[in-house]
């Protein structure tokens, strides 16, 4: 009796292993929010540049929030590199209805969907969230000539060859859009710009320090430490309020009509369900909302810009006929 009772509880406990075994995959293999009321598979989150870069950067502190504030479970970032963003962008068309996949992206590889002659448009996935922007600014070394932002124009429209510019980012991307649409603002011909493109921002300042251009373009996030020692200055910010802790006027401020922002936003693959984009949105809200995330803008510089549903979408429409005129009127396209 005592045997077969013992084997009995045994099996019965081998039995209620098996059971929590099964319910525990189950649930693993549900939506990856609070509960099972999204109906999603596990998330993925694609990243159309290499690690370490503003994309990469963005993504992985989001992703990370998520997690750590329980608003979805573990989430898969994967990188996908190639031509600005371009083979990113074609993966996620390609990969239409899959309601599991989001992707950060931004102004970059919208501009270079088109420089790279990609039929795939922002415009055309699943919108999400705009999420965050960034300003761009006009940098010199610490001994440039140009104290103002009026003298670098002053110098810009007598001689624009005389004037080198460099970006941290490739045609079509905001390094390169911003001094184009600030040359047209200021009334240089956008095509006859000196614009040098450099790969990544650390070779943008390797060059600014070195006197090798007359000024850059680019976020400032990543001069910090420059700007605060004073290796360089910052004639003028794009957007419209002038950036914390940079003493530096807005370009408006300065009588240049121009407002600029790169900014970063979240796609969907075409396709896919109104559940499961409801549900991605739902994740996004609740990462929008936490305190983290609050301390993540302030921590990287970034400003609070987002936004949903159809208003995002007609910003990715704007976007993408933005970017066309520009380059258009580079012979860029």
């Amino acid at each position: 009796m005592f045997g077969s009772g013992g084997g009995a509880r045994v099996a019965g406990m081998a039995a209620g292993v098996v059971v929590a075994m099964i319910a525990t995959m189950l649930l693993s293999a549900c939506g990856v929010t609070r509960g099972d009321e999204s109906g999603l598979h596990r998330l993925r989150m694609m990243v159309p540049n290499s690690p370490g870069g503003g994309y990469d950067l963005t993504a992985r502190t989001a992703v990370k929030i998520m997690e750590d504030d329980d608003i979805t479970g573990r989430v898969e970032v994967f990188n996908v590199i190639g031509a600005g963003g371009t083979v990113a962008m074609a993966r996620l068309m390609n990969e239409r209805g899959n309601g599991d996949l989001m992707m950060m992206m931004g102004l970059g590889v919208v501009g270079a969907t088109y420089t790279n002659g990609s039929k795939a448009r922002a415009s055309d996935a699943t919108a999400l969230a705009k999420v965050v922007e960034e300003q761009e600014g006009i940098l010199v070394p610490a001994d440039s000539p140009f104290e103002t932002v009026q003298d670098f124009v002053a110098a810009w429209k007598a001689d624009p060859a005389k004037v080198t510019l460099g970006g941290g980012s490739s045609p079509g991307g905001p390094d390169h859009l911003f001094p184009m649409e600030t040359a047209r603002a200021v009334g240089v011909d956008p095509t006859k710009v000196n614009f040098v493109s450099y790969d990544g921002g650390g070779d943008l300042l390797t060059a600014l320090l070195g006197n090798k251009i007359s000024a850059g373009t680019s976020g400032l996030g990543e001069y910090v430490d420059q700007i605060e020692s004073g290796q360089v200055r910052v004639l003028a910010v794009s957007g419209e309020q002038r950036v914390e802790g940079i003493d530096a006027p807005t370009l408006t401020e300065s009588g240049i009509d121009l407002t600029f922002t790169n900014w970063r936003g979240v796609l969907a693959p075409p396709g896919i369900s109104d559940e499961d984009r409801a549900a991605m949105v739902r994740i996004l809200e609740e990462l929008h909302a936490t305190d983290a995330w609050k301390e993540a803008l302030v921590t990287n510089g970034w400003s609070d810009a987002f936004m949903t549903g159809p208003a995002f979408e007609e910003f990715l429409k704007e976007q993408d006929q933005r970017v066309e005129t520009t380059l258009t009127d580079l012979g860029l396209v």
